[in-house]
C-alpha cells in the first residue's frame, strides 16, 4: 500500500484529465483494473494512516524502528550529505526520525515528492520544525525526479529515500525501471535507502491486507467513492466487496474489488459505460514481497551497489550507493 476543503478539489483540478483517461483505459482491460496511485485522495490517505496503526500491518512500525536504530550509521555512510530526497513522504515522520539523528548543526535541503498536496503540507510542517530547507514537489514520482535533477546543485551529496515498501507497487520490470530513474537523478557516490516488505506466511500477509476491522476494505472501496465524486461515476459502493489474495507464484499480495451482483456502471468524465458480472473483480493494487538477496540483485541491475542491509520482523532497509 503505499499518501486533500480544498485538497480534494485541487487534486481534481490537477489530475482530473489523467485520472479520467486512466479510469477509461484500465476499466476497459481484462481483467478490469484501477491504478493504485488513485487510492490516495484525502480520505484514502487518512485511511492508510489508520492502516499503519493496525496490529496486523507492521510495515510502518518496523521501518520506523529500523530507522531509529540505524539512523546514525545511515547518515555516516551517506556523508558528506547536503540533500535528502524522499519519494512519497507520507506524514514526514520517518524522514524526521532520520534527520533528528543528524543533529542541529548540519545544513540540509530536503526535497519531498508526492502527488498529494495534503501529504506534502503535513510532511513540510513536520520537517520545518527541524529548521531544514524543505522544497515540496507536487508531482508524480517521475516528474518530481525530473524537478529534483534540475534543483540539486552539482557536487552536492544526496541521499534518496523510497520507503514503506512502495517499490512493491511496481511489477518487477517496472520496479527495476523506476530504480534506474532514481539512479539517473543521482551522481556516482550518492545513496539510496530502500524499504522493502519481505515474504512471510500467507496467513500474516492476508491479515495485513484484509484486517478484521475492515479498515483496508474501506481504503479499497474509497477508490470508487473518489471516482463517483471527481469523475461523475455511479458506482454503488455497497455493491462491491474487498478481497486480498496472496499470489505465491508472482510473490505479491493483490487487492481486488469484487462485484456482489451483475451491475451496470457509468463514469461520465471517462466516457465509460460497462457491465460487471457477479463475482467479477477490479484489480486495484499489487504489493510485491521480496527476499533480502533479491533486493540487492534488483538494485545492482539498476546501477547501485549494496552497502548495508538491516532486517527485522520480515521487513528490510537496504542502503545502496550509486555507481
Amino acid at each position: 500500500m503505499s499518501m486533500r476543503h480544498s485538497a480534494a478539489s485541487e487534486t481534481s483540478q490537477i489530475d482530473r484529465s489523467p485520472f479520467a483517461d486512466d479510469v477509461e483505459y484500465y476499466l476497459s482491460q481484462t481483467p478490469r483494473q484501477l491504478p493504485s496511485r488513485y487510492l490516495y485522495d484525502e480520505l484514502g490517505s487518512a485511511l492508510f494512516e489508520a492502516i499503519c496503526h493496525l496490529p496486523w500491518y507492521r510495515i510502518a512500525r518496523t521501518e520506523q524502528k529500523l530507522l531509529r536504530v540505524h539512523a546514525r550509521t545511515i547518515l555516516e555512510r551517506a556523508d558528506p550529505l547536503s540533500a535528502l530526497v524522499e519519494l512519497g513522504p507520507g506524514s514526514g515522520e520517518k524522514l524526521a526520525t532520520l534527520v533528528d539523528a543528524a543533529g542541529s548543526d548540519r545544513s540540509l535541503t530536503v526535497h519531498l515528492v508526492d502527488i498529494s498536496p495534503a501529504a506534502l503540507e503535513t510532511a513540510t510542517r513536520v520537517l520545518q520544525r527541524r529548521e531544514l530547507i524543505v522544497v515540496p514537489h507536487q508531482a508524480t514520482y517521475e516528474d518530481g525526479l525530473s524537478e529534483v535533477r534540475r534543483d540539486v546543485r552539482s557536487g552536492e551529496r544526496t541521499l534518496a529515500l523510497f520507503l514503506g515498501s512502495n517499490i512493491g507497487n511496481f511489477d518487477p520490470p517496472g520496479a527495476e525501471a523506476f530504480l534506474r530513474n532514481i539512479r539517473t537523478t543521482l551522481s556516482a557516490g550518492d545513496s539510496l535507502l530502500l524499504g522493502t516488505d519481505l515474504i512471510r506466511s500467507e496467513a500474516e500477509l492476508l491479515l495485513a491486507y484484509d484486517d478484521p476491522l475492515g479498515v483496508t476494505a474501506a481504503f479499497n472501496r474509497n477508490l470508487l467513492v473518489r471516482v463517483n465524486r471527481e469523475l461523475g461515476g455511479d458506482f454503488d459502493v455497497a455493491g462491491f466487496g474487498h478481497r486480498a489474495v496472496w499470489n505465491a507464484e508472482a510473490s505479491r499480495v493483490e487487492m481486488h474489488l469484487v462485484s456482489r451482483r451483475r451491475q451496470r456502471v457509468g463514469v461520465a468524465a471517462s466516457r465509460l459505460d460497462i457491465t460487471l458480472d457477479a463475482g467479477e473483480t477490479i484489480w486495484t493494487e499489487s504489493s510485491y514481497k521480496y527476499r533480502p538477496d533479491d533486493v540487492c540483485v534488483m538494485l545492482g541491475r539498476a546501477g547501485f551497489r549494496g552497502i548495508e542491509q538491516w532486517t527485522e520482523d520480515h521487513f528490510g532497509l537496504t542502503l545502496a550507493e550509486a555507481i
